[in-house]
Formats: C-alpha cells, sequence, structure tokens
C-alpha cells in the first residue's frame, strides 16, 4: 500500500559536482543514497607513444567514463598548448630532435598542459589526462617528478603501442582527417609530412619497461587492447583505469537505437508499467524489422530490457537477441500507471520536487536518472568493445546511453528527446560520435514533456501540467479504427 506522506528529495550535490554519481547501493526500506566518495590524492593519467597509436581516442573515451561513474576528470592535449604557441603548422622539422627552438617550443607546451592540470587538481578536479606522446626517460621524469614527488599526485602512465598495419593505417588516415595540422594540406602532401614526423619520433622513442623505469605505474595498451600488461598498478582510481580499458577497444563502431513502438500506455499518458503494444506500435515492430533486415547489418546483435513492449518490438528482426534487466524502464515506484494528470492530482509536491531537478529526483520506492546511470554502466563497458548492436529500450534508458555516448551533462540527460518509431544511428568519428536519426512512417503519440517555467510546490493545476503531451483517454478507438490502421 503506497503511503499518504511523501519524503522530500535527498540533499544532492552542488552544481560543480554534478558529474558525482551517487553510490549504487539502495538501502531497504526508504531508498537512500550516499554520495559516491572520490580518493583523496588525485591521478595524474599520462598518455605515452607514438603519433596514430590511439592515444587521443583513448584519452577522451576514458575521460568521458571516469566522469560518467562520479570522477572530477579532465583531458589536457599538449599539442593544443602547442598551437597555441605556433598558430600555424609548416612542416615536419617541428618535431626533429636537433631542431633547438621547436624542441624548446615542444618543452614550453608541456610545461603549460602541467600548470593548468595542476590547477585544476587543486581547484577540486581529482583526476586529470594529459595527452601527449612523452616518449623519451626525460619527459616522463619531468612528469612523474612535478606530479608525484612535488605535488603528492599518483602517476599512472599509459603506453599505447600497436605493430598492426591494418589499425596504424587506419589511424594514420583518421589522424589526416582530423588533426588541424593538416586541414590546409593536400592529402599526398599530408601523408608525406606525416611519415617523416613519425620517423623523427622513432628516432627519439625510449619504450617503457620495469628494468628502465621500475619505479613507475604504467600500463601498456598494445594494439587497441588486443593485450594488456601491467606494472605496479594498485589503488581504486588505478583499477578503475585498468578495467575500463580492458573493455575498450578504440577501433570504428556503429549502434542502432530505437525505443519500443508506442504502447498502450503511450497512448494513454500514463508512466512505466508492463503495457503491450498499442496497434500502432505492432506496425512499427514490422517496420523496424524490415528497415533492420533491410541493412543486411554484419553480426548483428539485439538487445532489449526485460518488458514486453521491447521484446514485442524486434520480433521480426532476423538477429540474436537477448534481454537485460538493466535496460529496464526508469522505476516510478508509487507512481507506476499513473499519468501525469493523476500524479498531479494525487501527489502534487511530487511532481513539482522532479520539476525542479529530473537528474536527481527519486520517484518515492522507485529509481532516479542518476539510478539509471549507476546500473547502465556494465552495459556501456559490454558496448565500449562491440558493434553492430541494436538496443531497444526505454526513453529514460535511452537518453542516459546516448548522453553517455554524446557526451552530455548530467542535467541535460532528462531532456534528451528520444521520440517514438525513429532508429537512431550513432557511428564512432574519432574519439567522437555521429547521430543520425531516421523515422519510420508509422505515426504515434508524443510522449516529450519539456521542463515548465514554474516548479513551484505552489503552482495551479493549469501551470504543472502546461507541457504534458497530448494523449488519448481511452482505447477504444482502436477497436473502432484497427481495420484502418493495420492498412496503413
Amino acid at each position: 500500500m503506497a503511503p499518504t506522506r511523501m519524503s522530500p528529495p535527498q540533499t544532492m550535490p552542488s552544481k560543480d559536482e554534478l558529474a558525482v554519481l551517487e553510490a549504487s547501493q539502495k538501502e531497504a526500506n526508504n531508498g537512500t543514497r550516499g554520495t559516491s566518495t572520490r580518493s583523496a590524492k588525485g591521478l595524474v593519467v599520462v598518455m605515452v607513444g607514438m603519433p596514430a597509436r590511439s592515444k587521443s581516442a583513448t584519452a577522451h573515451k576514458l575521460d568521458r567514463y571516469l566522469r560518467w561513474t562520479g570522477e572530477m576528470s579532465k583531458v589536457f592535449t599538449v599539442s593544443n598548448y602547442r598551437r597555441k604557441l605556433v598558430e600555424r603548422y609548416d612542416n615536419h622539422n617541428l618535431f626533429r630532435a636537433d631542431n633547438k627552438e621547436a624542441m624548446e617550443i615542444r618543452a614550453k607546451s608541456a610545461q603549460l598542459a602541467m600548470d593548468d592540470a595542476t590547477d585544476w587538481l587543486k581547484g577540486g578536479g581529482n583526476i586529470v589526462i594529459l595527452d601527449g606522446t612523452h616518449i623519451a626517460h626525460y619527459q616522463r621524469q619531468k612528469v612523474h617528478d612535478h606530479f608525484e614527488k612535488r605535488m603528492g599526485y599518483r602517476c599512472l602512465f599509459i603506453e599505447c603501442v600497436c605493430d598492426d598495419n591494418g589499425i596504424l593505417s587506419r589511424n594514420v588516415n583518421e589522424t589526416l582527417q582530423n588533426s588541424p595540422d593538416y586541414k590546409d594540406m593536400n592529402s599526398e602532401k599530408a601523408m608525406d609530412d606525416f611519415n617523416h614526423k613519425i620517423q623523427h619520433y622513432i628516432e627519439q622513442y625510449e619504450p617503457m619497461s620495469s628494468k628502465h623505469e621500475p619505479q613507475y605505474r604504467f600500463i601498456k595498451y598494445i594494439n587497441d587492447g588486443e593485450s594488456i600488461a601491467t606494472h605496479k598498478v594498485t589503488g581504486h582510481l588505478e583499477a578503475k583505469v585498468l578495467m575500463y580499458l580492458s573493455n575498450f577497444r578504440p577501433a570504428p563502431k556503429t549502434f542502432y537505437f530505437s525505443r519500443h513502438g508506442e504502447s498502450e500506455n503511450n497512448v494513454l499518458g500514463r508512466i512505466g508499467g508492463d503495457a503491450d503494444l498499442s496497434p500502432r506500435g505492432r506496425i512499427y515492430a514490422k517496420s523496424l524489422a524490415q528497415h533492420i533486415n533491410a541493412l543486411h547489418i554484419p553480426n548483428l546483435r539485439v538487445w532489449t530490457s526485460e518488458l514486453k513492449r521491447t521484446k514485442q518490438t524486434v520480433q521480426g528482426i532476423g538477429a540474436p537477441v537477448e534481454h537485460f534487466s538493466e535496460l529496464n524502464e526508469l522505476d516510478a515506484g508509487v507512481c507506476e500507471g499513473l499519468s501525469y494528470e493523476e500524479m498531479q492530482e494525487k501527489f502534487p509536491q511530487e511532481f513539482a520536487w522532479r520539476d525542479q531537478d529530473k537528474l536527481r529526483y527519486r520517484y518515492p520506492w522507485g529509481e532516479s536518472y542518476i539510478d539509471i546511470m549507476n546500473r547502465l554502466e556494465t552495459i556501456l563497458l559490454e558496448l565500449e568493445h562491440s558493434e553492430n548492436i541494436l538496443v531497444v529500450s526505454h526513453q529514460a534508458v535511452l537518453r542516459c546511453v546516448l548522453g553517455y555516448f554524446l557526451n552530455k551533462q548530467p542535467e541535460d540527460l532528462p531532456y534528451i528527446n528520444v521520440p517514438l518509431h525513429t532508429v537512431i544511428k550513432l557511428t564512432s568519428d574519432g574519439y567522437h560520435y555521429k547521430m543520425e536519426c531516421t523515422r519510420l512512417p508509422v505515426e504515434c503519440v508524443d510522449t516529450y514533456r519539456q521542463q515548465p517555467k514554474n516548479c513551484s510546490p505552489d503552482r495551479t493545476t493549469q501551470d504543472a501540467l502546461i507541457t504534458v503531451p497530448s494523449h488519448y483517454d481511452a482505447l477504444d478507438l482502436w477497436k473502432l479504427k484497427q481495420s484502418l490502421i493495420e492498412q496503413h
């Protein structure tokens, strides 16, 4: 039996700590959560390796994951500081070891990146990622001495190593396409210049080893994760980095996402539940199957939630299907099955609290968006080393998944528009993702609700419901119009 009096939301982090997620374990009686704890000492992750070895992709995607799991992390890219000192890149001579002026510029760039990283740690951040080559012993020693010996932070080196010609060729092409250094060069000149640049680095490169640098913590990330070697990797944050690298693959990826077809509860404007598809939702299921099957996606796998409406949506797709509880829709607790109008009538203060802070608000005996973010971690790690997967899930869950890959701020997640009857395609582009949306021609209700301007508990019912999307009051119309809908 639902309680008649609701508890106010828990105290939440400040805006400066939006990315700090709450601890995942709920207390059995009232569903409260503690805040996540962070290491007392900061961690400096130092990328090491030749150009075109996936360092930047690894650095930025690691940063995205760390922030998602509650760490205050930031990437500092040394080449960006170099471009501020030398606005126009002329040629590979900038990287010659015997070019004294150029070496001074590169050393200053590295120092500026270290200075800003230090300020970030002093200002409340707990992880920095130095994205650079750091190929020589003296460069790594300078970083280690500054952060670990002088500042008291821990250093972890990640050396990206690659001897696979296929991976190297792909990485070189991506570098030439995306690097600001080559945006004004034709492809032939850019390739020639880059090959000379690589040769300069080969002459200076001193690989990491436990024999020559036994005092350092490091991870060797070989051939985009084909194998991993570690040395002296201990501690909570280092273990989190290692776990991510064990799952991450920088190779190009394509994912497909869709909400389930329109459900009976969507038609009625009701929250959650385990309803069947509406007649239009069943038509979408057929249309989705035709669309996906026609793409002939190699080794396609389909993931759904455990709820009926997602299982019904994928029935015609010719690929293996797996069901995951982590992909279930946000649990609305005592409000499951209610419409927004009924929630406003029965629990107006709860409705107002949710509008005030949709990210952190937890339904009584239910979940918040932060809870979804926590339970999705295993799904996201699976996606990080997979490709060609179609995920059919729910609005709140897909908002979080898309927000992760598109690098959205946590407060933006509850307002990402994920419409019904739409296939969303994500394709990796360097360390970013491109999104394409394909709306299939099957009509449906619109379930997107914007945040109202008036979120006060004392607001009128009209103000509270002003952004509630239109819906039907009964399902009887389907019985009258089913033949017409199915013809459509």
